[in-house]
C-alpha cells in the first residue's frame, strides 16, 4: 500500500515511469472492477474486459496536473471513466432506438453493481446522475464511488473528505432522488410513445 501511495505522488509530480510501474500492482484490483461492469453485458458485446481497461489506462494517462491521494482516490477515478466508456459506448450503437430504450426503475440496494444494468437503464441512470449533480455534486460522487465504483463506505467517506454517517445519508437521499427521476423518464417515455401510436 506505502508502494503503490509513494507511485501516486510521483505520478501526481509529473513521473511517467511512475505510471507505468503502478498499473500491474493495480491491475488485479482493474480487472475486477472492469468484468463486474462487463459481467452482465450482452454476450456479443464487442468491447471486452482487457479492452475496458486499456481504455481506462489511455485515458488517465492523458490527464496532467491529477494529484492522486491514494489507492481509493484512484480507484474511484478509474470506476468514472469506465462509467463514462460504458456509457459512451452504449450511447454510440445507439441502444435507444426502437424500443430498446425500455427504462426499468432501478433500486440500487438490489443490484450489486453497473453490470447488471441493461444499456439502456445504465444510460437512464447516467441522465438522472448527470441530474443530480447539477443539484448536489457530493451525493452524485457518492453514487459514482458506490454503485459504480464499488468502494465501501469508510473509502468513499475516505474519498470525499467525510464521516461515514454523512455517506449513508446521502447515499439513501441520492438513491431516492434517482428512482424518482427514472420513474419519471420512465412515465414520459411511455406517454411519448402512446402519442406517436395516435398519430
Amino acid at each position: 500500500m506505502n508502494e503503490i501511495t509513494q507511485l501516486l505522488q510521483r505520478w501526481s509530480n509529473g513521473d511517467e515511469q511512475a505510471a507505468e510501474k503502478l498499473i500491474p500492482l493495480l491491475y488485479e484490483e482493474l480487472r475486477q472492477m472492469a468484468h463486474r461492469k462487463m459481467r452482465q453485458e450482452r454476450p456479443d458485446h464487442t468491447l471486452q474486459t482487457t479492452a475496458l481497461i486499456n481504455e481506462t489506462y489511455l485515458r488517465l494517462i492523458r490527464w496532467k496536473n491529477v494529484r492522486w491521494e491514494n489507492r481509493a482516490h484512484f480507484l474511484a477515478m478509474c470506476a468514472q471513466l469506465m462509467r463514462r466508456i460504458l456509457v459512451d459506448f452504449a450511447r454510440s450503437r445507439k441502444y435507444l432506438k426502437r424500443g430498446a430504450g425500455m427504462i426499468h426503475p432501478v433500486p440500487l440496494d438490489e443490484v450489486p453493481d453497473v453490470s447488471s444494468l441493461r444499456a439502456a437503464e445504465m444510460i437512464a441512470l447516467d441522465d438522472a446522475l448527470q441530474r443530480l449533480a447539477k443539484i448536489d455534486p457530493r451525493k452524485s460522487r457518492i453514487v459514482e464511488l458506490r454503485f459504480f465504483g464499488g468502494l465501501t463506505v469508510e473509502e468513499t467517506a475516505a474519498v470525499l473528505k467525510v464521516t461515514s454517517r454523512t455517506i449513508l445519508r446521502e447515499w439513501d437521499l441520492a438513491k431516492a432522488f434517482l428512482h424518482r427521476e427514472m420513474s419519471l423518464d420512465k412515465t414520459n417515455m411511455k406517454r411519448a410513445r402512446s402519442k406517436t401510436a395516435q398519430k
